[in-house]
């Protein structure tokens, strides 16, 4: 029996996320696809990160707490509000968080692997890793993707 690579479970259909995107639209695509994360590329199309639902979790989570604990009481802003410019006042933090794109919240270190890697070794760097797909490239060139899901499927298909 021959040993599985990479290329042979690979997902060659990869979907990227450009790194410009509001963090608003990133869910709704991921949602609407039914996927937890994809590779990040810039605007020429080079692999910058990757970004997954609890990188968005994450965002949530600290911009909730962030804005409760840093906005102080009304009655502090309104005295402030009148006595400073705008610069000023931005200074404090106490506005709305700006809108967040892709690229503030992605996680720009990539778990990599060749065509030609091992399924077992494939298998260790993303428990090592702690990482639930890994991206397949060929000189550099992102040519597939593999899920945690692959792995899985392999126990479930005959003869392996």
């Amino acid at each position: 029996m021959t040993k599985l690579v990479a290329k042979d479970i690979m997902n060659p259909r990869v979907i990227s996320i450009p790194d410009d995107w509001p963090v608003q639209k990133l869910a709704e695509f991921l949602v609407e696809r039914a996927i937890t994360g994809a590779p990040v590329v810039d605007a020429d199309g080079r692999l910058v990160g990757v970004v997954s639902l609890m990188d968005i979790a994450r965002f949530e989570s600290e911009t909730k707490r962030g804005v409760e604990e840093e906005k102080p009481h009304e009655y502090y802003l309104h005295s402030w509000e009148d006595a400073l410019s705008p610069e000023e006042v931005r200074v404090f933090h106490i506005t709305d968080p700006p809108d967040c794109s892709v690229r503030d919240i992605m996680t720009p270190m990539v778990f990599k692997v060749e065509a030609n890697t091992p399924v077992a070794e494939i298998a260790g760097i993303m428990v090592h890793g702690r990482v639930h797909r890994l991206l397949v490239v060929n000189n550099n060139q992102m040519i597939g993707i593999i899920t945690a899901l692959d792995l899985v499927k392999l126990l479930e298909a005959p003869g392996h």
